[in-house]
């Protein structure tokens, strides 16, 4: 019998996660990836609720909890650096921190799912998909790079500004909503000797954040203000690093010296904090997952364990629809709706509110998804 072939684009988090899973469940996935290798570089993230239970059943729950940041608290400081206040509770995103949620960093969670599938899955790196062509039988697809190919299905998993979901479901400016955020994250030497620790300055309309990374060996810089939308390329990082830079000028305590070590900084990321809102996450052969499907945006801290619990449950109802997609992509989306919902009005609140969620809030977020078991080939 024929393998069903599925073209996934992406390979951070939900890419690979999938990847896994349709291995696992007898179909034959290939992944592509724009960047050369896989890329370095985010902030930390969490695996909280029923994620927790995904990277269990793919045998890599000790893998991320050997790679937890092990923060042990934060602090929030005023213009002069002095302290106005410290929790050893609560993280930035609501998390508390005697909670089983494992924080760790987004490249290290996208190694270690990269290494779990890299000798199972073809990973195409440096390429790009340009065209998708639907008939009853596949779909044609065209790189910017390598030969055109056919396979049985596409999945989207290439993020807020997801091109997959631009050639197949319409520009982005339809299905985007801007939270009045920015956000700029990068790597920086962890000149303030932070031991697993997180500092945040809060101005006007602007925020500075400095935690340690990797066992305090380097620290991730975390620059934000706020703003109407910005029209700016994805892909322009001089461009964004201007608008960092103008947003926080004046700006006190380490602003000036994290815009200077920006300037170098080789993992430089910077985006809106946006939600993605479709009506369907398929059309035809082609699905979407993660956040080309329905971006809730790190205000809800649950980006990356929405996308593994999406990866482990599209995987599953396209085994258990026996490879039909039309099937399996509606019994994907009806399980994941309301779960998704709960997360996205999470981070709107946070906005709303100028405020990090409940820590109460972000576990019932979390939580709000029952994972079912789907029978396996492997």
């Amino acid at each position: 019998m024929k393998q069903t072939t599925v073209l996934i684009s992406g390979a951070s988090i939900a890419g690979p996660a999938l990847a896994y899973w349709l291995h696992r469940h007898g179909f034959a996935p290939t992944v592509v990836e724009r960047a050369p290798e896989i890329r370095p570089g985010g902030q930390a993230i969490d695996v909280r609720g029923a994620a927790l239970d995904v990277v269990e059943r793919m045998g890599l729950l000790a893998a991320v909890r050997g790679a937890s940041t092990r923060m042990r608290g934060m602090s929030v400081v005023d213009a002069d650096g002095r302290e106005l206040m410290r929790t050893t509770e609560a993280t930035l995103t609501g998390g508390r921190l005697d909670s089983p949620d494992v924080e760790l960093m987004r490249d290290d969670l996208a190694r270690l799912l990269y290494d779990a599938t890299r000798d199972d899955v073809p990973y195409v790196f440096d390429d790009a998909i340009t065209a998708l062509e639907q008939d009853d039988d596949g779909v044609h697809v065209r790189f910017a790079r390598g030969a055109p190919r056919r396979f049985d299905l596409v999945v989207g998993a290439d993020g807020l500004h997801s091109a997959t979901r631009r050639l197949v479901f319409g520009e982005e400016s339809r299905f985007i909503r801007h939270l009045g955020t920015y956000l700029a994250i990068f790597s920086v030497p962890n000149y303030l000797e932070l031991d697993h620790w997180q500092v945040f300055h809060h101005a006007e309309t602007a925020m500075v954040g400095i935690y340690s990374a990797r066992d305090n060996r380097e620290a991730r810089a975390m620059l934000g203000f706020g703003s109407p939308g910005l029209e700016f390329d994805p892909r322009d990082l001089a461009r964004q690093r201007q608008l960092v830079r103008e947003h926080l000028q004046g700006v006190g305590w380490e602003a000036p010296r994290l815009l200077a070590a920006m300037a170098d900084a080789p993992d430089f990321y910077f985006d809106s904090m946006s939600q993605i809102h479709l009506d369907s996450w398929s059309q035809g052969r082609v699905a979407l997952i993660g956040d080309a499907a329905c971006c809730s945006s790190p205000m809800s801290g649950q980006g990356s364990s929405i996308a593994l619990v999406a990866a482990y449950v599209l995987a599953g109802e396209l085994a258990a629809a026996n490879g039909h997609h039309r099937r399996g992509f509606a019994a994907y989306e009806a399980a994941l709706r309301g779960y998704v919902d709960v997360n996205q009005r999470l981070a709107v609140a946070a906005v709303e509110q100028r405020r990090p969620p409940e820590p109460e809030d972000v576990q019932r977020a979390a939580g709000a998804v029952t994972l079912r078991r789907y029978e396996s080939v492997a």
